[in-house]
Protein backbone atom coordinates (compact mmCIF):
# COMPACT_ATOMS: atom_id res chain seq x y z
CA UNK A 1 0.00 0.00 0.00
CA UNK A 2 2.83 2.39 0.83
CA UNK A 3 4.47 1.74 -2.53
CA UNK A 4 1.22 2.38 -4.38
CA UNK A 5 0.66 5.64 -2.48
CA UNK A 6 4.17 6.77 -3.33
CA UNK A 7 3.69 6.08 -7.02
CA UNK A 8 0.35 7.84 -7.09
CA UNK A 9 1.73 10.90 -5.40
CA UNK A 10 4.83 11.13 -7.57
CA UNK A 11 2.88 10.95 -10.80
CA UNK A 12 0.23 13.44 -9.79
CA UNK A 13 -2.75 11.09 -9.80
CA UNK A 14 -3.20 11.43 -6.07
CA UNK A 15 -2.03 14.92 -5.30
CA UNK A 16 -5.47 16.46 -4.87
CA UNK A 17 -6.73 13.80 -2.47
CA UNK A 18 -5.00 15.32 0.57
CA UNK A 19 -5.78 18.67 2.18
CA UNK A 20 -4.76 20.39 5.34
CA UNK A 21 -8.35 21.43 6.04
CA UNK A 22 -11.78 21.20 4.46
CA UNK A 23 -11.93 24.97 4.05
CA UNK A 24 -8.89 24.87 1.75
CA UNK A 25 -10.93 22.90 -0.79
CA UNK A 26 -13.51 25.63 -1.35
CA UNK A 27 -13.52 26.85 -4.93
CA UNK A 28 -10.88 24.37 -6.09
CA UNK A 29 -11.39 22.27 -9.21
CA UNK A 30 -10.29 18.66 -9.01
CA UNK A 31 -8.16 17.31 -11.89
CA UNK A 32 -9.13 14.36 -14.07
CA UNK A 33 -7.27 11.89 -11.88
CA UNK A 34 -8.77 12.65 -8.50
CA UNK A 35 -9.46 9.94 -5.96
CA UNK A 36 -13.14 9.66 -6.86
CA UNK A 37 -12.13 8.60 -10.37
CA UNK A 38 -8.95 6.71 -9.56
CA UNK A 39 -8.84 3.13 -10.80
CA UNK A 40 -6.29 0.36 -10.66
CA UNK A 41 -5.64 0.94 -14.36
CA UNK A 42 -4.84 4.62 -13.76
CA UNK A 43 -2.38 3.89 -10.98
CA UNK A 44 -0.72 1.05 -12.87
CA UNK A 45 -0.36 3.20 -15.98
CA UNK A 46 1.38 5.89 -13.95
CA UNK A 47 3.60 3.29 -12.31
CA UNK A 48 4.53 1.84 -15.69
CA UNK A 49 5.19 5.32 -17.04
CA UNK A 50 7.56 6.00 -14.13
CA UNK A 51 9.67 3.03 -15.13
CA UNK A 52 9.50 3.94 -18.82
CA UNK A 53 10.53 7.52 -18.08
CA UNK A 54 13.62 6.42 -16.19
CA UNK A 55 14.66 4.06 -18.96
CA UNK A 56 13.90 6.49 -21.76
CA UNK A 57 15.94 9.24 -20.09
CA UNK A 58 18.80 6.94 -19.17
CA UNK A 59 21.51 7.59 -21.72
CA UNK A 60 19.19 9.39 -24.13
CA UNK A 61 18.72 13.07 -24.88
CA UNK A 62 15.01 13.75 -24.61
CA UNK A 63 14.32 16.64 -26.97
CA UNK A 64 10.95 18.26 -27.47
CA UNK A 65 9.57 15.30 -29.37
CA UNK A 66 6.01 13.96 -29.37
CA UNK A 67 6.29 12.71 -25.77
CA UNK A 68 7.63 15.92 -24.22
CA UNK A 69 5.87 19.21 -23.70
CA UNK A 70 7.91 22.22 -22.66
CA UNK A 71 6.77 25.64 -21.54
CA UNK A 72 7.55 28.41 -23.99
CA UNK A 73 10.50 30.62 -23.10
CA UNK A 74 9.05 34.06 -22.46
CA UNK A 75 10.49 37.53 -22.89
CA UNK A 76 12.10 38.69 -19.67
CA UNK A 77 10.00 41.02 -17.56
CA UNK A 78 11.17 43.41 -14.83
CA UNK A 79 11.75 41.47 -11.64
CA UNK A 80 11.97 38.02 -13.29
CA UNK A 81 15.69 37.54 -12.67
CA UNK A 82 15.40 38.64 -9.05
CA UNK A 83 12.43 36.35 -8.41
CA UNK A 84 14.23 33.35 -9.88
CA UNK A 85 17.40 34.17 -7.96
CA UNK A 86 15.45 34.08 -4.69
CA UNK A 87 14.40 30.52 -5.53
CA UNK A 88 18.01 29.61 -6.28
CA UNK A 89 19.20 31.15 -3.02
CA UNK A 90 16.74 29.02 -1.05
CA UNK A 91 17.63 25.96 -3.14
CA UNK A 92 21.31 26.39 -2.23
CA UNK A 93 20.40 26.30 1.45
CA UNK A 94 18.41 23.12 0.81
CA UNK A 95 21.41 21.63 -1.01
CA UNK A 96 23.64 22.30 1.97
CA UNK A 97 21.09 20.82 4.37
CA UNK A 98 20.81 17.56 2.42
CA UNK A 99 24.38 17.29 1.19
CA UNK A 100 24.63 14.10 3.25
CA UNK A 101 22.06 11.76 1.74
CA UNK A 102 21.54 10.12 5.14
CA UNK A 103 20.03 13.40 6.33
CA UNK A 104 17.57 13.27 3.43
CA UNK A 105 16.59 9.69 4.23
CA UNK A 106 16.10 10.58 7.88
CA UNK A 107 14.14 13.69 6.89
CA UNK A 108 11.34 11.98 5.00
CA UNK A 109 12.86 11.50 1.54
CA UNK A 110 12.74 8.07 -0.08
CA UNK A 111 14.79 6.76 -3.01
CA UNK A 112 12.55 6.18 -6.00
CA UNK A 113 13.32 2.70 -7.40
CA UNK A 114 16.83 2.32 -5.95
CA UNK A 115 17.05 -1.15 -7.51
CA UNK A 116 17.04 0.33 -11.03
CA UNK A 117 20.45 1.64 -12.23
CA UNK A 118 20.04 5.32 -13.04
CA UNK A 119 22.21 8.27 -13.99
CA UNK A 120 20.36 10.29 -11.39
CA UNK A 121 18.30 9.10 -8.42
CA UNK A 122 15.21 10.94 -7.21
CA UNK A 123 14.96 11.06 -3.42
CA UNK A 124 11.29 12.04 -3.13
CA UNK A 125 9.37 13.51 -0.23
CA UNK A 126 5.73 12.59 -0.77
CA UNK A 127 4.51 15.07 1.83
CA UNK A 128 6.21 17.86 -0.10
CA UNK A 129 4.68 16.50 -3.31
CA UNK A 130 1.22 16.90 -1.75
CA UNK A 131 2.10 20.43 -0.65
CA UNK A 132 3.23 21.36 -4.17
CA UNK A 133 -0.27 20.68 -5.44
CA UNK A 134 -1.50 23.71 -3.54
CA UNK A 135 1.41 26.09 -3.01
CA UNK A 136 5.02 26.64 -3.96
CA UNK A 137 7.59 26.44 -1.19
CA UNK A 138 11.18 26.41 -2.54
CA UNK A 139 12.33 25.06 0.84
CA UNK A 140 10.36 21.89 0.09
CA UNK A 141 11.42 20.36 -3.25
CA UNK A 142 9.46 17.32 -4.35
CA UNK A 143 12.71 15.50 -5.06
CA UNK A 144 16.41 15.78 -4.35
CA UNK A 145 18.57 14.67 -7.28
CA UNK A 146 21.56 12.51 -6.40
CA UNK A 147 24.18 10.75 -8.48
CA UNK A 148 25.88 7.58 -7.31
CA UNK A 149 29.42 8.07 -6.02
CA UNK A 150 32.06 6.42 -8.18
CA UNK A 151 32.76 3.87 -5.47
CA UNK A 152 29.06 2.95 -5.52
CA UNK A 153 28.63 3.23 -1.76
CA UNK A 154 27.01 6.64 -1.50
CA UNK A 155 25.24 9.48 -3.29
CA UNK A 156 26.27 13.01 -4.28
CA UNK A 157 23.61 15.73 -4.34
CA UNK A 158 23.56 17.62 -7.66
CA UNK A 159 20.15 19.26 -7.90
CA UNK A 160 16.49 19.57 -6.96
CA UNK A 161 13.16 18.99 -8.64
CA UNK A 162 10.01 21.03 -8.09
CA UNK A 163 6.58 19.95 -9.31
CA UNK A 164 3.24 21.61 -10.02
CA UNK A 165 -0.22 20.19 -10.81
CA UNK A 166 -0.78 19.00 -14.35
CA UNK A 167 -3.87 21.25 -14.49
CA UNK A 168 -1.65 24.36 -14.26
CA UNK A 169 -1.49 26.76 -17.19
CA UNK A 170 1.78 28.37 -18.19
CA UNK A 171 0.61 31.54 -16.47
CA UNK A 172 0.21 29.55 -13.26
CA UNK A 173 3.73 28.14 -13.61
CA UNK A 174 5.06 31.63 -14.33
CA UNK A 175 3.83 32.69 -10.89
CA UNK A 176 6.04 30.05 -9.28
CA UNK A 177 9.19 30.56 -11.34
CA UNK A 178 9.32 33.08 -14.22
CA UNK A 179 9.16 31.34 -17.59
CA UNK A 180 11.73 33.74 -18.99
CA UNK A 181 14.22 31.94 -16.74
CA UNK A 182 13.00 28.35 -16.31
CA UNK A 183 11.23 25.94 -18.65
CA UNK A 184 8.99 23.34 -17.05
CA UNK A 185 8.19 20.08 -18.80
CA UNK A 186 5.66 17.28 -18.70
CA UNK A 187 5.42 13.90 -20.40
CA UNK A 188 2.59 13.44 -22.89
CA UNK A 189 1.09 11.00 -25.40
CA UNK A 190 1.84 7.88 -23.41
CA UNK A 191 0.61 4.57 -24.84
CA UNK A 192 0.78 1.85 -22.22
CA UNK A 193 1.65 -1.51 -23.77
CA UNK A 194 -0.70 -4.47 -23.45
CA UNK A 195 0.28 -6.92 -20.72
CA UNK A 196 1.76 -9.39 -23.19
CA UNK A 197 3.90 -6.74 -24.94
CA UNK A 198 5.38 -4.78 -22.02
CA UNK A 199 8.92 -5.94 -22.76
CA UNK A 200 8.77 -4.21 -26.13
CA UNK A 201 8.69 -0.84 -24.37
CA UNK A 202 12.34 -1.06 -23.34
CA UNK A 203 13.57 -2.73 -26.51
CA UNK A 204 14.88 -1.19 -29.75
CA UNK A 205 12.47 0.87 -31.85
CA UNK A 206 9.54 0.55 -29.41
CA UNK A 207 5.95 1.36 -30.28
CA UNK A 208 4.88 1.88 -26.67
CA UNK A 209 6.03 4.10 -23.81
CA UNK A 210 7.83 7.43 -23.73
CA UNK A 211 10.25 6.42 -26.48
CA UNK A 212 7.55 4.80 -28.57
CA UNK A 213 6.44 5.64 -32.08
CA UNK A 214 2.76 5.71 -31.05
CA UNK A 215 1.61 9.26 -30.28
CA UNK A 216 -2.16 9.20 -30.86
CA UNK A 217 -5.07 7.53 -29.12
CA UNK A 218 -6.28 6.03 -32.38
CA UNK A 219 -2.99 4.28 -33.07
CA UNK A 220 -2.68 3.22 -29.44
CA UNK A 221 -6.17 1.70 -29.48
CA UNK A 222 -5.41 -0.08 -32.75
CA UNK A 223 -2.39 -1.73 -31.12
CA UNK A 224 -4.29 -2.80 -28.01
CA UNK A 225 -2.66 -0.19 -25.79
CA UNK A 226 -4.03 2.24 -23.20
CA UNK A 227 -3.59 5.91 -24.08
CA UNK A 228 -2.87 8.68 -21.56
CA UNK A 229 -2.53 12.24 -22.94
CA UNK A 230 -0.53 13.39 -19.88
CA UNK A 231 1.55 11.36 -17.43
CA UNK A 232 2.92 12.95 -14.22
CA UNK A 233 2.77 16.55 -13.05
CA UNK A 234 4.65 19.52 -14.42
CA UNK A 235 8.26 19.36 -13.26
CA UNK A 236 11.43 21.42 -13.39
CA UNK A 237 14.98 20.55 -12.39
CA UNK A 238 17.53 23.06 -11.20
CA UNK A 239 21.18 22.78 -10.31
CA UNK A 240 21.81 25.52 -7.75
CA UNK A 241 25.54 24.96 -7.41
CA UNK A 242 26.26 25.88 -11.03
CA UNK A 243 27.73 29.31 -11.68
CA UNK A 244 25.36 30.92 -14.18
CA UNK A 245 21.63 30.97 -14.81
CA UNK A 246 21.84 29.00 -18.06
CA UNK A 247 23.49 26.08 -16.25
CA UNK A 248 21.35 26.35 -13.12
CA UNK A 249 18.17 26.03 -15.21
CA UNK A 250 19.70 23.96 -18.01
CA UNK A 251 17.02 22.36 -20.16
CA UNK A 252 19.54 20.06 -21.86
CA UNK A 253 20.74 18.74 -18.53
CA UNK A 254 17.32 18.05 -17.11
CA UNK A 255 16.42 16.17 -20.29
CA UNK A 256 19.60 14.13 -20.22
CA UNK A 257 19.16 13.42 -16.50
Amino acid sequence: MKTLLALLCLTGAFCFAQQNSASDMKGMTMPAHDMSKMSAQDSQADADASMHAMHSMEGHHMDMGPHMKMTALRTSQPGDAEKAEKVVDVARVVMEKYKDYHVALNGGFEIFHPEVPQKQYHFTNYGYAFEAAFKFNPEHPTSLLYEKEKDGDGYRLVGLMYTAPKRFTEDDLNQRIPLSIAQWHEHVNFCKAPADRKQETLGPNPKFGLRGSIVTKEECDANGGEFHPIIFNWMVHLYPLEKDSAQIWSVDRQHAD
